[in-house]
């Protein structure tokens, strides 16, 4: 019933409005059966085992064989043999022309979301006898999902089923295989199990772009209100800009009393870094990441490791993380931008995924699951103040050189790439070159963000590259406003002072949280900054009338 508020909106809000009842749904769980997880009891006679040419096999497990087709076959036939399922299709296609038919969309698109809701919980209630129930296994399974559908091909069903198949087939073989000698090295091939999803998810996107079974993806209808061209900021938003720059170097010193909140603001500076550098890529540029916390992370840990192994100064590190950040982006966004849509975002949260298991699993450089620690800034910068103010000149000035850089002829050449490729195209613009640079522009910013991050917390670890940061990514560039420059700081801002104000005054934070992005997302479809930014133009438009009139 809420998400119906919200079928007309761009994809990615409904993405945001669901990560935003995971968090409620989540909390919810924990209230109803505790943080302790839970094991389900095997179904009635299917305990034991069965023999199998000398073979001892779970019957359980014998049973879930035979349930998979089973429920394949009912979808299919619900799809293609019903009149719902047809109408289904139909919207799938055009939207526009089946609700000229007299088709309620919305009931339609309800009685999906219920029917796939249904499917979801059936395979949690089917795995509960063989695997925990835990409040963790939300990120896992969506995750292991998305991967499951853009690997068979979006819209194809056999072809989820295809890749689910093979998926889980190439992860035995990996434990088979266990460690093996490969010209003198050791391959441990059970640790890859941790990441051979998104390895054949990579593999998958850059030999066959739409997935195995899939077709070209349809342009999508559900883009929102057209972009305004870029204007250059008026007197007021100068003077706006300039007081709250004050405010911000007179910070420390209105805070003094409270050493904690300099800490709190130096991670706000650093999450509108990161923010601003994801919405570089997503917005102008109208490429969607899943993965861009990857950025984030090689920056960290470059910086960490240049200064724990190498010896190099905390100044130097500074400079040196971010092109290594930048150099991961080159290398990723060279596949990356030979797709577009969910596709493009899948493979960069493979790409992302696969650096999350290195630095989990290279225990000799990266510290393994332990991370890195004593990851201290220089002397002088000691002092939480000093650290602060250096923290807020780099972030500043790279907030200010990404929206330079979209004014310029390389901004104005990347959004028209964005709008229309093929008139791009006609001008003789290099749509994937420009797409390219963006990448690496975006992941240089991102790295500098993961450097700061490093050496404020003195310790680094592979959450700091996990899915769970990028998803926190995109959660401030919807929330501010993907149409506006201003809306990664805005929205970096809300959500991570929400995310600590709330966290430290109630153990049930996650719904808080999801709570208040629901709301926000309802009141405000196109974020908050956007919300403010129409009222500004509304009075505009508004004053110009007057004007004209008189």
């Amino acid at each position: 019933v809420l998400l119906r508020r919200i079928y007309k909106a761009p994809e990615l809000f409904q993405l945001l409005a669901t990560f935003a009842l995971v968090l409620v749904i989540k909390d919810a769980a924990l209230w109803i059966w505790g943080p302790e997880e839970l094991l389900g009891p095997r179904a009635p006679g299917l305990s034991g085992s069965v023999d199998i040419l000398g073979r001892q096999f779970p019957s359980y497990d014998l049973f879930l064989i035979v349930v998979g087709p089973v429920v394949l076959g009912l979808l299919w036939l619900l799809l293609t043999r019903t009149r719902w399922g047809t109408l289904v299709r139909a919207a799938t296609q055009d939207r526009e022309m089946v609700s000229a038919l007299g088709v309620n969309q919305a009931w339609l698109f309800t009685a999906v979301f219920a029917l796939g809701a249904l499917l979801a919980g059936l395979g949690g209630a089917l795995q509960l006898p063989r695997e925990p129930a835990t409040l963790e296994m939300d990120l896992n399974t969506i995750g292991a999902a998305f991967v499951v559908v853009v690997v068979g091909g979006m819209g194809s069903i056999p072809g989820a089923y295809v890749a689910a198949l093979l998926i889980a087939e190439i992860k035995a073989v990996c434990i088979w295989l266990g460690v093996v000698e490969i010209f003198g090295y050791s391959v441990s091939f059970s640790k890859l199990t941790l990441v051979v999803e998104f390895l054949v998810m990579a593999v998958v996107l850059v030999v066959r772009p739409w997935g195995l079974m899939g077709r070209p993806q349809a342009a999508s209808r559900n883009t929102g209100l057209p972009e305004a061209p870029l204007r250059a900021p008026d007197r007021w938003f100068k003077i706006g800009g300039m007081a709250l720059l004050a405010v911000l170097v007179l910070l420390p010193m209105l805070t003094a009393g409270s050493p904690y909140l300099t800490v709190l603001f130096i991670d706000l500076l650093i999450a509108a870094l990161f923010a601003a550098s994801l919405h570089f890529i997503m917005g102008p540029a109208g490429m969607h990441s899943f993965g861009h916390a990857a950025y984030f992370g090689l920056g960290a840990y470059a910086a960490a490791l240049l200064v724990r192994s190498a010896g190099i100064p905390m100044e130097l590190a500074l400079v040196v993380a971010p092109l290594a950040a930048a150099a991961g982006a080159l290398l990723y966004g060279w596949f990356c931008v030979r797709l577009s849509g969910v596709y493009l975002a899948m493979l960069t949260l493979a790409f992302a995924q696969i650096t999350w298991a290195i630095c989990y699993q290279w225990d000799g450089f990266t510290g393994g699951s332990n991370g890195l620690t004593g990851v201290w800034p220089a002397a002088w910068l000691s002092d939480k103040r000093n650290y602060y103010y250096l923290t807020l000149a780099l972030v500043v000035g790279g907030v200010l050189l990404l929206r330079r850089i979209l004014y310029s002829p390389f901004g104005y050449a990347l959004r028209a790439g964005r709008d229309s490729v093929l008139r791009a195209d006609a001008i003789g613009i290099d749509v994937k070159r420009m797409q390219w640079t963006a990448f690496v522009i975006a992941g240089l910013f991102a790295g500098l963000g993961g450097a700061l991050f490093a050496f404020s917390k003195g310790s680094i670890s592979p959450e700091t590259l996990h899915v769970g940061r990028s998803v926190d990514g995109l959660v401030m560039v919807l929330l501010g406003g993907i149409q506006t420059l201003a809306g990664p700081v805005v929205g970096a801002v809300t959500f991570t002072w929400l995310h600590d104000t709330v966290a430290r005054n109630t153990d049930y934070w996650r719904a808080m949280l999801g709570a208040i992005i629901l709301i926000l997302v309802l009141l405000f479809p196109q974020g908050i900054a956007g919300a403010i930014k129409q009222v500004f133009d509304n009075r505009r438009e508004a004053k110009n009338m007057k004007e004209g009139q008189a």
